[in-house]
C-alpha cells in the first residue's frame, strides 16, 4: 500500500542539523507497526511524511496505493500539487495526536463525524458501532472539555477511524496517559485498525507496550555527525 526507498528530509544547518533517512519502509494493508525512539528522535517527522503534510528533500521512491493504482507521492511535491495531497489526506489518512486534537467547540458526536461530513458521506451506522466499541458511546452530547484525558483519546481514535482511512497514524497516543489508561487506548486503537483492515503506524517512546499490542517494531537510531548535526535513520523491524 505504500513504499518508500531512499527518503531524506533535514531542516536546519551545521550543529543544527537535523536529518532524517529512512533506507526502506514497505506497508501492507491491515499492518500494525510500532516506530519507537527517544524524544526528538524524528518520530513525528517520519508520521508527518507519512500523512503527506511534510515534503521529502529526496525520495529514491514514495508511493502510496489507497485504491488500485500507485501514486509517486514524491512527484506530487515536486510539482506542487497541493489539492492532490490534501485529497488524499481527506479521504485515505486518519491521525492521532498526542493531545487529541479534538475541537472544543464541537461536541463529541460532531467531532468524530466532521470527516464524514467533509467527505459528504452519509450516516451508515459506523459511527454508532465505533463509538460502541470503544466504549464512549455514553459521551456524545458531551464537550471534550468535559472528558477524562483517557476519554478524550478515545474520541481522536473513532474521529480517526470514522471516515475509513487506508493509513492510520498516530503521535504518542498514550504518552499523556497513565499505565493503566495507556494499555487500554492502545489496545483499543490497535484492535479497531486491525479490525477495520487499516494499516496503523504508531509512533512511541513505550517499546514494551507496543509490543504487549501486538505491534511489530522498528527503532529510530541517532548518530552526531562531523558537522555538529544530528542523522536519525530508521532501522528494520526487530
Amino acid at each position: 500500500m505504500l513504499s518508500m526507498s531512499a527518503v531524506h528530509k533535514s531542516r536546519g544547518v551545521g550543529s543544527q542539523r537535523y536529518s532524517l533517512v529512512i533506507p526502506r519502509l514497505q506497508l501492507c494493508a491491515g499492518e500494525q507497526l510500532a516506530v519507537v525512539g527517544p524524544s526528538g528522535c524524528g518520530k513525528s517527522t517520519l508520521l508527518d511524511l507519512l500523512a503527506l503534510v511534510l515534503a521529502p528533500d529526496q525520495a529514491g521512491q514514495f508511493d502510496f496505493t489507497p485504491t488500485n493504482t500507485p501514486l509517486d507521492i514524491a512527484a506530487l511535491w515536486r510539482a506542487r500539487q497541493q489539492g492532490a495531497l490534501a485529497d488524499l489526506r481527506s479521504r485515505h489518512l486518519g491521525y492521532v495526536l498526542q493531545t487529541g486534537g479534538l475541537l472544543g467547540f464541537l461536541d463529541v458526536r460532531g467531532n468524530i463525524e466532521l470527516s464524514r461530513k467533509l467527505l459528504g458521506m452519509t450516516d451508515d451506522g459506523s459511527v454508532t458501532r465505533l463509538v460502541g466499541q470503544l466504549d464512549i458511546a455514553d459521551q456524545l452530547g458531551k464537550k471534550p472539555a468535559d472528558l477524562s484525558v483517557g476519554q478524550r483519546q478515545r474520541v481522536s481514535c473513532a474521529r480517526a477511524l470514522a471516515h475509513g482511512p487506508r493509513l492510520l497514524l498516530a503521535d504518542e497516543p498514550t504518552a499523556a496517559l497513565d499505565p493503566l489508561n495507556a494499555e487500554r487506548v492502545m489496545q483499543l486503537l490497535v484492535a479497531q485498525a486491525r479490525d477495520h483492515g487499516v494499516c496503523c503506524v504508531v509512533a512511541t517512546h513505550d517499546e514494551s507496550l507496543a509490543r504487549a499490542s501486538g505491534l511489530q517494531v522498528r527503532r529510530i537510531s541517532c548518530r552526531r555527525d562531523a558537522d555538529g548535526g544530528v542523522t536519525a535513520t530508521l532501522g528494520e523491524v526487530c
